[in-house]
C-alpha cells in the first residue's frame, strides 16, 4: 500500500466530519511524520508491518474512536497534548476562552485559576502567553492532573501548578481571573450518544438543571476567591448564553457579556466581580 492508497482510504471513514483529515492525521502519527510529507512523497509504499497498523487505526476509526485518543495527542492553542480517555478532547471552540481571558488582564504579576483543568490545556496556554502569571490549574480526577502535570513538564511550562481537587476545594487565597469549562451538557441531549464525546468521561461533560448546575456553583463560589475587579469566564453551549449572563448579573457580577466561537455561536461568559476589599486585589497579584 502506498500513501497516496492509505489517504484514499479515508472513503472508509463514512461517519466522520473530516475524513481525509482523520487519515492524514493517522499516517503522521503512524510514520512519524508531517503532513507536508504524505503530500511530497505519495508513492512511499507502507511495509507489512505500518500497513497492517495502518488498517487496524482505521478500524478503530471507523467505529468511531477520536483521532485524538489513536495517537494520543492533540494541538491546542499553540501547544500540542497529550490527551487520554480520562478527560475531555481539547476542542477549537475552546480557544476562545484562552483568548477572552488573554485580553483581560496584560502579562504582570496576577494569579490566575483554571477549574477543571482535564490535559491542563487551557492554563498551560494561558501560561504559555503570560509568563508573570502565577496559574493554577485543578482537577477533582487524580488521572488528569497527572496528565496535564505530564504536559507541562513536557512543555517546559514552569508559571503554572496543577493540583486535585473539586473546584474551589484546593484553592488558597483570591485571583484575578478564574477560568473555567466546567461539565454543560444537558444529561437528556441526545448528542451524547453521538461521535466523539461517546469516548470521553460522562461526568466531564452532563451537570443537572439543564447543562448548568456547575456553572451555577462555580459563580457562587467564585465570589469568595475573586479580588475586586477579579474575572470570571466560563465556556457553555450554544444556547446557555442568555441564561449565564442572567445568572451572573444576578449574583452581582458586572461588565457582563459573551463572546462567541468561530462559528459565531454564543460560547464564553465573562463578568467581572465588584465586591472585595481593594487591598486584597494587590495580595492577589504575586
Amino acid at each position: 500500500m502506498t500513501i497516496a492508497q492509505a489517504l484514499a482510504r479515508a472513503a472508509l471513514l463514512t461517519a466522520s466530519d473530516s475524513p481525509r483529515l482523520d487519515v492524514e492525521l493517522l499516517l503522521c502519527h503512524l510514520l512519524g511524520c508531517g503532513r507536508t510529507y504524505l503530500f511530497m512523497h505519495p508513492e512511499r509504499e507502507l511495509d507489512a508491518g505500518e500497513s497492517e497498523a495502518f488498517e487496524a487505526l482505521l478500524a478503530r476509526r471507523r467505529a468511531g474512536e477520536p483521532v485524538a485518543h489513536l495517537t494520543g495527542r492533540r494541538g491546542f492553542w499553540t501547544l500540542e497534548l497529550e490527551v487520554s480517555p480520562a478527560t475531555l478532547i481539547p476542542r477549537p471552540d475552546t480557544e476562545t476562552l484562552v483568548e477572552q481571558a488573554l485580553a483581560r488582564l496584560p502579562d504582570g504579576e496576577y494569579a490566575v485559576a483554571d477549574l477543571g483543568t482535564g490535559t491542563g490545556a487551557i492554563a498551560l496556554a494561558l501560561a504559555s502567553e503570560r509568563p508573570r502569571w502565577q496559574v493554577t490549574g485543578c482537577d477533582r480526577v487524580t488521572e488528569a492532573v497527572t496528565l496535564a502535570e505530564r504536559n507541562r513538564l513536557r512543555l517546559g511550562i514552569d508559571n503554572v501548578r496543577f493540583v486535585c481537587g473539586s473546584w474551589f476545594e484546593p484553592l488558597d487565597g483570591r485571583f484575578s481571573m478564574i477560568v473555567s469549562n466546567p461539565p454543560y451538557i444537558d444529561p437528556a441531549d441526545p448528542h451524547l450518544d453521538e461521535g466523539d464525546v461517546r469516548f470521553e468521561p460522562r461526568s466531564a461533560l452532563v451537570a443537572g438543571n439543564r447543562g448548568l448546575a456547575d456553572i451555577d456553583l462555580i459563580a457562587n463560589g467564585a465570589r469568595d476567591y475573586l479580588v475586586s475587579g477579579g474575572w470570571l469566564l466560563f465556556e457553555h453551549g450554544y444556547d446557555q448564553g442568555a441564561a449565564v449572563r442572567e445568572l451572573l448579573a444576578g449574583l452581582g457580577y458586572e461588565a457582563v457579556g459573551t463572546a462567541t466561537d468561530l462559528g459565531g455561536r454564543d460560547r464564553v461568559t465573562l463578568g467581572r466581580w465588584p465586591g472585595v476589599a481593594d487591598e486584597e486585589n494587590d495580595n492577589a497579584q504575586r
